[in-house]
């Protein structure tokens, strides 16, 4: 896979910090003009990120996966969670797949040009916080 000079520079900037921050990486997706992989810390949080080179952020993600039987929860809080989103500076895409089950994603973004340890790690703790107040809001028990 052949990537620009700018996008190999990203790539290896947001694995630096990640790594900095006390996070294991997973390599995932390489596609031409995309990389994605997931991260963890310990058995505390786990999450994702996507770098497309056409874009001047780092996006990162957690996805909730529900079954059709909760679809009526989830339609009923529905509001609520996109207050909490809103409330932490993150977005949200709800799919419903093939066989009946759903997925809520949650996303936050950092700009490259305001990229570094410290932002990172603040946009990680707000998006960790807007993931254990939904977690909260419709009551997904630690495991």
């Amino acid at each position: 896979m052949k990537y620009s000079k700018l996008m190999k520079e990203r790539i290896r900037r947001v694995r630096v910090l990640f790594k900095e921050l006390g996070y294991e990486l997973f390599e995932g997706e390489r596609q031409e003009e995309t990389y994605a992989a997931s991260f963890e810390q310990g058995d505390s949080f786990q999450g994702g990120f996507y770098i497309d080179s056409d874009n001047k952020f780092l996006e990162i993600a957690y996805t909730f996966s529900f079954s059709s039987k909760l679809a009526t929860l989830i339609r009923d809080k529905i509001e609520e969670m996109l207050k909490v989103c809103y409330e932490y500076g993150c977005y949200i895409n709800l799919q419903k797949e093939e066989a009946g089950d759903f997925s809520f994603s949650v996303f936050t973004k950092v700009y490259f040009a305001g990229l570094n340890y410290y932002s990172l790690r603040e946009t990680l703790r707000d998006f960790q916080e807007c993931v254990e107040a939904l977690k909260e809001l419709i009551e997904i028990e630690k495991e």
